[in-house]
């Protein structure tokens, strides 16, 4: 019964993941198809012939090299900040006593019940005060000052953490921030990667901060330089789908090289 219970499961499991990569599949495909297929006989699957100059098109269509620069200048920036910024609070509020600590905690979770839309405006007056719009800046700051999210799921693997280990650490004499950064960080490698790729992900795919805050186009990122793709080549399917791939194509190799420290961090976070 065993048996068959886990047969079915798997087979489930595969029709699932086959509904998802359906998609990444069919565009995967067309982005290899000529122009002629897919205007005469666009429901075809297999490509008549493989047509790989589609990607040298798209990469001459726009400045595509540029705008993955300004995505990887970006996205590091934005995940340093968020890890250094997100670890640091987190270790205060699971790792140090002060009074106030849970009402200061439930009012950063309460945080999180703010749409975007609402700091929006508050924060593009603040900073073109600073002088910063049309600068990657205004997008990357706002990471080095935290995010109730990440500061949650990094607070709940600190707790995992056994307090002996950090109570033998003051008493050989250490400080709170050679504990934090000599103990706690290397024993949430797991933790902190996922936090790193959840922001990463959401650095690349960003599209209303560079929307909102930048206006020269040598300083989009490819999320937004694919947005202008489709509105200048919106009639030739075929070099959107290569752009597509292209946009694409790296988030996917990422989370297969990170993905086992990515799954132990979230299933590790908030077991005791």
């Amino acid at each position: 019964m065993n048996k068959h219970s886990g047969k079915w499961k798997l087979l489930t499991l595969l029709c699932v993941s086959g509904l998802f990569l359906l998609p990444l599949f069919l565009m995967l495909l067309a982005s290899v198809k000529p122009a002629e297929q897919l205007t005469s006989d666009p429901y075809s699957l297999l490509p008549e012939s493989l047509r790989l100059q589609n990607y040298q098109e798209a990469l001459q269509s726009i400045a595509y090299v540029k705008y993955l620069a300004n995505s990887i200048v970006l996205c590091v920036c934005s995940v340093m900040g968020t890890v250094i910024s997100c670890s640091m609070v987190a270790y205060g509020f699971a790792r140090i006593e002060w009074r106030g600590r849970k009402v200061m905690f439930a009012i950063l979770i309460g945080t999180m019940l703010l749409p975007w839309h609402v700091t929006m405006i508050p924060r593009f007056v603040l900073f073109s005060e600073l002088g910063l719009y049309n600068h990657l800046a205004a997008i990357i700051l706002p990471t080095f000052l935290g995010d109730a999210f990440y500061i949650f799921l990094l607070r709940q693997f600190f707790l995992s953490i056994p307090e002996e280990i950090s109570e033998a650490a003051r008493l050989d004499g250490l400080s709170e921030f050679g504990i934090y950064w000599r103990i706690i960080l290397p024993l949430s490698k797991p933790a902190l990667v996922t936090v790193a790729m959840f922001q990463l992900v959401a650095s690349w795919n960003d599209f209303s901060g560079p929307l909102l805050y930048l206006s020269d186009h040598a300083k989009f990122p490819l999320a937004y330089g694919l947005e202008q793709f489709v509105s200048s080549y919106a009639d030739q399917t075929h070099l959107l789908m290569a752009a597509s791939v292209m946009f694409t194509l790296p988030m996917v190799i990422l989370f297969f090289v990170a993905q086992k420290s990515f799954t132990r961090g979230i299933t590790m976070t908030g077991s005791k």
